[in-house]
């Protein structure tokens, strides 16, 4: 799943080097996957009205209950 989000965020971007996805697991059935970009591309990942960062949430949760986890996106500064 880090991988997938890292992947999408590094299309967005225009400095895609600066994408950086840290995955954690405090529970067992729950994955906390964070999302640094450079400061200038923050916008391009979250979109108008946050319709971008929603949909790579959707996709994420889609994803994750393919293989019976949860999946939780944050959008660092």
């Amino acid at each position: 799943m880090k991988e997938f989000i890292e992947f999408i965020a590094k299309h967005l971007v225009d400095h895609p080097e600066g994408v950086i996805v840290e995955e954690s697991t405090p529970e067992d059935k729950k994955v906390v996957l964070s999302l640094k970009v450079q400061p200038d591309d923050i916008g391009k990942v979250i979109g108008k009205q946050g319709k971008t960062a929603q949909a790579m949430r959707v996709l994420l949760t889609a994803a994750s209950a393919k293989i019976g986890k949860r999946a939780v996106l944050e959008i660092l500064d």
